[in-house]
């Protein structure tokens, strides 16, 4: 390649598990990769419920993306908001007024929360879409014991009734573990206090939990978590939220100071900067390559795409979509730059998983194949080990998770906001986790 030749350049929106997988297709092609995010770490955001059950640190869940790309001299980072984009041009727009150029383009900037406008959810809710929920979250939690530790009358406000609003793997996997934190943890913590009276109520609209799964894996679930004290109430809906209650749709009121929504996600507000077609929901519209109808070159991946199985139906908005969405893409980049026709994408699925708590996990796997328990509590352990980014984070979780196994202790149970004390107000469950 001679120094007068032009390197056709390629920017990534979003450092997830599509943009990352889209950096290192490419990396070694012969093209100049940027990778735009508005943070300068990769999240692995599965375990986010982990750090705000106080069983993982961010730091555990979290990678610099210019450490993973360190031996990647093609891949660059940039770190910005971007805030528009002139198609004619060819020219991303950022919140500092900065532009940046491309031949190719990879939208893969992820979903935010969706609240579905329900009164109360945005003031008082939280959200579990970013470090910075978690981890507000988690200093909530334990500062309405020590608020409750306190005064006992606490308790019949609400400080110790703990809501979590769907009935999804978020949903699912954070009542487990707020249950398992109560019953294993804080119960030698609050030595003077009945820990009894903590309750984890699971609120889910639909009839079922889990929905994406067997019959017989979510009704597993449904066992496991009533088993292990989380209340479940199917069939209802949130119908306003205030800060000392949550009102739902059977006309009845739950007294809480917490309430968490994992109910749905949309996709990321970049999406409606860019002018492009969208869906319900706001995903991207897409071609059968992942390409943007209108936009030769410009591919949308993982959350915000609107991307489609064989039988026309959307994607789930999964990681394991992102990621082969992502690889596809970039190797639609390659065939166009080998002067090849572009090929249709097809998702491979390999497998859903949900892990309930210590022991207890279901999963869905290709040909049929389902198992719970024991072994899917494994079989869940190994995966998530095996897709975190470094070997020093697959390390320090493999200890904590260790740790917490055989001591029956959470050792970052710390508190880091000193208004979690008394304070009730959360920061908002609206779109603050992965605007890019």
């Amino acid at each position: 390649m001679t120094a007068t030749t032009v390197v056709p350049h390629v920017v990534i929106l979003g450092a997830g598990f599509g943009g990352l997988s889209a950096a290192r297709e490419l990396a070694s092609a012969p093209v100049r990769v940027t990778l735009v995010d508005r943070h300068n770490y990769h999240l692995f955001q599965p375990l986010l419920y982990q750090v705000a059950s106080a069983g993982l640190e961010p730091a555990d869940i979290a990678y610099a993306v210019r450490g993973i790309f360190q031996r990647a001299p093609r891949v660059s980072v940039h770190a910005g908001e971007v805030t528009g984009v002139d198609w004619e041009r060819r020219q991303l727009h950022f919140d500092d007024d900065s532009t940046l150029s491309f031949d190719y383009l990879i939208i893969a900037a992820g979903a935010v929360t969706a609240t579905f406008g329900i009164p109360g959810v945005d003031e008082h809710a939280f959200g579990l879409k970013s470090v910075a929920d978690a981890v507000a979250l988690r200093s909530h939690v334990l500062g309405r014991f020590e608020l409750a530790d306190a005064d006992r009358s606490a308790i019949d406000r609400g400080a110790l009734t703990f809501v979590v609003v769907g009935g999804g793997p978020t949903g699912v996997e954070l009542a487990g573990a707020l249950a398992e934190l109560f019953r294993t943890v804080l119960v030698k913590d609050y030595p003077s206090l009945d820990v009894d009276r903590a309750r984890v109520v699971l609120v889910e609209a639909t009839d079922t939990l889990l929905g994406a799964f067997h019959p017989s894996l979510r009704e597993h679930a449904l066992s496991e978590l009533r088993a292990r004290g989380v209340e479940v109430r199917l069939g209802t809906a949130v119908e306003k939220v205030t800060a000392d209650e949550v009102q739902l749709s059977d006309g009845s009121a739950i007294a809480t100071q917490t309430l968490v929504w994992a109910a749905g996600v949309r996709a990321n507000p970049l999406a409606d900067r860019l002018g492009v077609e969208q869906t319900r929901g706001g995903r991207i519209v897409v071609d059968e390559h992942l390409q943007v109808p209108g936009h030769p070159g410009v591919y949308a991946v993982g959350d915000i795409a609107a991307s489609l199985d064989r039988a026309g139906n959307p994607l789930p908005q999964l990681a394991p979509v992102a990621m082969q969405g992502a690889r596809h893409a970039a190797r639609q980049i390659r065939r166009s730059l080998a002067g090849r026709p572009p090929v249709p994408f097809r998702y491979r699925d390999k497998g859903t998983m949900a892990t309930i708590g210590r022991h207890a996990a279901v999963a869905q796997l290709p040909l049929g194949i389902r198992v719970r328990g024991f072994p899917a509590w494994l079989a869940w352990l190994f995966l998530h080990l095996l897709l975190l980014v470094g070997f020093r984070n697959r390390l320090s979780v493999l200890l904590n998770w260790a740790w917490s196994y055989i001591t029956y202790d959470r050792a970052q149970r710390l508190i880091f906001a000193p208004e979690a004390y008394g304070g009730r107000r959360p920061p908002s469950a609206g779109p603050s986790a992965t605007a890019r």
